[in-house]
């Protein structure tokens, strides 16, 4: 009876009391407590929980260095366990209270500290660490220097300083149709081409801060039909065949006879660059394993290039052999024995094809290829990317199942080579 009526009255303690107490437990009332142990003094505040449990809550340390910071340590105390005696009053347990405030609060600190990691997260400083970590070690110094230079002069400052993950689709398909050709000569000839890059590299710098959670999205790869679009192909140096017709001129390119025939339609069916076909040496192939190994020594990205061989490019290389000891695809002009053939060779089939003026031979091998792979989506962007041997932007998604990736390569080559065998069904449909 004595205790209860110690609880039910208030300030029962004085300055000095606390100051002076020794160990054990000593009541304020009110469920108010000064426990003073071995380790230091704290007050703690003994209530009975709307749902009927009794439960102890601490009220924070007792400081008692002097008289007047055990006054104010209690006038602290007296005023917390107040606050909590409303909190019962209105129904409410104040320990829960205060976990759910103490929650609430570090989930605003996360995401203050999240919206700090977000806005120093640029594109310009993922582009760059991107460029750090996976192009410099890969490249070579030219090819790493104008990797981020293409990105840097055609990427308009707001949106290339701006945060990564506020980076939208629209936006950066506006940037790019409005960029405008640098000074120098090379990339005003062929601001397409050079926009295609900065797309394709772009590409891979937000999959790389999309997989290290920088950013929710890619919109490089959301843009990529979009800038096609925006961007058609214009008769010139890289003029494509639609490639519904690529089926029946390769008919007629099948019964043409010739080694540059040969070569074309090789280029054709691995979409090759016409340096990579032309050039081709034995020593690449492994026939056992379907594939050429281009090295990197020929490659434009200076990275060796494996190509999946579908059964009508076996075939084909089948019939070359014995031809020449060193290339796959030797010229038959006088004086050129033992060496490959020229570019003009290529040229004069288109001409003898009757469509020299309506494409080009690396419209033809790579981009009808390109067309055809995306518009009846034969694969996944990566992959058909990869069959081009544009690979900078694929690198991260490649390295996770290259076993995987080989196949679907090998099978979007595969269904190439079948579509562009099937001239009469295709042109039925």
């Amino acid at each position: 009876m004595g205790r209860r009526a110690s609880e039910s009255r208030l300030q029962l303690l004085t300055a000095r009391e606390v100051l002076k107490a020794s160990a054990g437990d000593y009541s304020d009332g009110g469920g108010l407590a000064l426990r003073v142990s071995e380790s230091g003094a704290s007050w703690v505040l003994r209530y009975t929980a709307p749902s009927g449990r009794r439960r102890e809550m601490g009220l924070g340390q007792v400081h008692r260095a002097s008289l007047a910071q055990a006054g104010d340590s209690l006038t602290t105390a007296r005023a917390l366990a107040h606050d909590a005696r409303e909190l019962l009053r209105r129904g409410s347990d104040p320990l829960e209270q205060r976990d759910e405030a103490r929650r609430a609060a570090r989930q605003a600190d996360q995401a203050k500290k999240a919206e700090q990691a977000r806005e120093r997260w640029t594109l310009m400083r993922c582009g760059r660490d991107y460029h750090e970590r996976i192009i410099e070690p890969n490249r070579t110094r030219k090819h790493a220097a104008q990797w981020i230079a293409s990105l840097e002069n055609h990427v308009p400052s707001a949106l290339w300083r701006a945060p990564i993950d506020t980076v939208t689709a629209p936006a950066l398909l506006q940037a790019l149709q409005g960029a405008t050709a640098h000074l120098r000569p090379r990339n005003h000839r062929d601001l397409g081409e050079t926009l295609r890059r900065v797309r394709q590299r772009l590409d891979a710098v937000f999959e790389d801060a999309e997989f290290f959670g920088r950013c929710s999205g890619n919109p490089a790869a959301a843009i990529k039909r979009k800038l096609m679009q925006a961007r058609p192909m214009k008769a010139g140096r890289f003029a494509a065949l639609d490639y519904r017709e690529a089926p029946a001129l390769l008919a007629r390119l099948r019964a043409m006879p010739g080694t540059a025939a040969r070569c074309l339609e090789f280029a054709v069916i691995t979409a090759a660059r016409t340096s990579e076909a032309m050039l081709a040496e034995w020593s690449e192939f492994n026939l056992a394993e379907a594939v050429q190994t281009v090295p990197a020594e020929r490659m434009k990205a200076c990275e060796a290039h494996t190509v999946f061989l579908s059964p009508r490019a076996l075939a084909l290389l089948e019939a070359q052999r014995g031809q020449d000891a060193r290339f796959v695809f030797p010229s038959s002009m006088p004086g050129r024995t033992g060496k490959p053939m020229s570019n003009m060779a290529l040229l004069a089939v288109l001409k003898r094809l009757g469509v020299r003026d309506r494409t080009t031979v690396h419209g033809l091998c790579r981009a009808t290829f390109s067309t055809w792979a995306n518009d009846t989506g034969a694969a996944r962007p990566d992959v058909i990317e990869a069959c081009l041997a544009h690979e900078e932007g694929n690198r991260v998604r490649a390295a996770y199942n290259r076993a995987t990736f080989a196949a679907e390569r090998r099978a979007l080559l595969a269904a190439w080579g079948e579509y562009l065998a099937r001239p009469a069904l295709v042109l039925a449909a």
